[in-house]
Parts: C-alpha cells; structure tokens; sequence
C-alpha cells in the first residue's frame, strides 16, 4: 500500500512540476461539457399506454439530472396517432429542424426509418433508439430488454399451465416492428420444439387494443377448441383478455400476456390472464434520456443498455400495481 500512495504522489508531483493541474485533467476528460440546458424529442410507435410509461421514466431522468446537475431537461414527447411509418418520420423530421439535444426513437420500420436518422445524424443530432434495433449499417445506442427472452418467457410458461398439450394462437402486433416480429418468431421456435403444442392461428393487431379484441374473438370462433394465447406486443393481450371475458372462455383459455399495462395487471387479478412477460418501459424511457444526456457531455456510452424482463404473476402482480 504504500509503494502504490508513493507512486501516486510521485505522479502528481510530475504533473504539477510539468504546470498541469489534476483538476484540470480531469475536466478535460470524456462527459466533461456542461449546458445549462438539454432538449430532448422523444417519438414512440404510436400514441399507447406503453409509451405513456417510456415518457414518464423519461421525466424522471429530467429531473434527476437537474437534481444533480442543475442544468434544466425539456422531454418533448411527440407521438404518431397511428403505427405509421410516414408520420413517425414526419415527426422526426419535424425534430431535426428544430435542432435538438438528441433524439429518442422506438422504430416502427427500421428501413424505412433509416434515411430519416442518417439525416439528424448529418446534422450532428444525436439518436437513441429504445425497445428497437438499429438499422443496417448504424450503430446508435439502444436501450431496452431482450425480445427473444421475453416472448420465450410466456411461451414456455403457458406450455407449462398446458402441461405440453394443447392448441395456442400468437398476436402479433406491427408486422414490421421488429421488436414484435422477433417475439412472434422466437415464440413460434418454442412452441415448434414441443410436440404437443400446434399453433393453430396468428393475428395481427397493429398495437392496437380493439383490433387485438376483434382478431382474437374470430380466431376464437374459428378454432372453438384453442387453449391459449401469447402476444407479441402490450396491446394484444389486453384486446386477447377482454375477448375471452365475451366469450365466456375465462379458465378454458389461458392467456399469458406482454408487459406491464394497467389493463393487463387488472387481467391478471381478475384470473382471465396467468401472467405476463413484462419489459420495464419506465426504466426504457430514463435510461434513454440518461444516455441522450452523457451523449450531450461527450461521453463515450454503451452500444446497448438491458432494462431486463420480468414475470408478473398473480403472486407479485400488486407490486406493479400503480
């Protein structure tokens, strides 16, 4: 211990022989430059309950940062009416002219997303993608959990309340959402792994709750003998669990569900649904704007940051109980 202090009194006194201060130094450093302000534009998939949470992690990270730092945090949280690829990028678009802190983005379409982002990125705007993926041939920070693990989650739990046997059906949600498509097929891959389980129908709800609710009430009539649901977004198992209430199938269909919406907590302590997959989208939106925010300070960060997935069930479901 003391051969290391030697060394480091040793290095200061060069330092200071040599005139630098090691104040000085450290300010020099990576996430050292300060504003007094930040703005950052946040745009979701679509105007949703799930992004209302992403937004709201998001101003708690506003306000730890002015906490900590005293530098003021504007979120403006722009989302598109529609899961629609156009209106995001006019969004986007609308962002990039008003120049920006930085932008944080959950893709509906990463192709055709891509030029958008590649213009603020010319423009010196920095991006952050959250609950997606990066386009080909970028590399922007994404924040958010791991969609495979998520959907192989609920897949292998309602195998386990089907005891390996049984007839199921998967929502989807944006076809090319690739957050969403990736659930479907890393749900499908368990499902084609176990003999007894034969996946019987697919639906597409587009992020929506009444379209989910009208899809799985057809897929329901068509298939009188299914035994249960996965989804691959946090509106299809809402829609999936007020269809079953109609059809009186509360019990004989189970429904394992995604993410941690209110309406799904509700389904799962009124037992229409087991449980559900869940991502955190509170931790999404404060990890992206804490990321958009060390990006501002030049600060080198992560080219991933996992907000992890957890299991609601009917034992700790009060605990996300709002």
């Amino acid at each position: 211990m003391k051969i290391v202090k030697a060394s480091v009194v040793l290095a200061l006194g060069i330092l200071a022989s040599a005139g630098v201060a090691s104040s000085t130094l450290a300010a020099e450093g990576p996430g050292t430059e300060k504003h007094d302000s930040y703005r950052f534009v946040v745009v979701p998939k679509v105007v949703h309950p799930w992004f209302d949470k992403v937004n709201q992690g998001a101003q708690q990270a506003a306000a730890a940062i002015k906490a900590q730092t005293g530098s003021e945090v504007e979120i403006q949280y722009s989302a598109p009416q529609s899961a629609n690829v156009a209106q995001q990028n006019e969004i986007i678009e609308r962002a990039i002219s008003t120049r920006p802190d930085g932008i944080i983005v959950d893709l509906l379409d990463p192709s055709g997303n891509r030029t958008v982002l590649q213009e603020a990125q010319e423009q010196g705007i920095p991006i952050t993608l959250f609950d997606s993926i990066n386009p080909e041939g970028m590399n922007l920070t994404t924040v958010g959990s791991d969609f495979c693990e998520q959907a192989e989650m609920a897949a292998n739990r309602l195998i386990e309340l089907l005891d390996g046997q049984g007839k199921v059906a998967i929502m989807m949600g944006v076809p090319t959402a690739p957050n969403h498509a990736e659930r479907a097929r890393c749900a499908q891959a368990v499902f084609d792994a176990h003999e007894g389980i034969e996946v019987v129908a697919t639906g597409v709800d587009n992020d929506d709750i009444n379209t989910a609710q009208q899809q799985a009430s057809a897929i329901m009539q068509a298939n009188p003998d299914l035994d249960g649901w996965v989804a691959s977004d946090a509106a299809g198992p809402v829609g999936i669990g007020q269809a079953i209430k109609e059809a009186d199938k509360v019990g004989k269909v189970q429904l394992v569900g995604l993410d941690d919406l209110s309406q799904m907590l509700v389904l799962i302590k009124e037992g229409v649904a087991d449980s559900s997959s869940a991502s955190r989208p509170t931790m999404q939106g404060y990890w992206s704007v804490i990321n958009m925010w060390q990006l501002a300070t030049g600060a080198i960060t992560p080219n991933h940051i996992d907000t992890g997935n957890v299991m609601i069930t009917p034992d700790n479901v009060d605990s996300f109980m709002e």
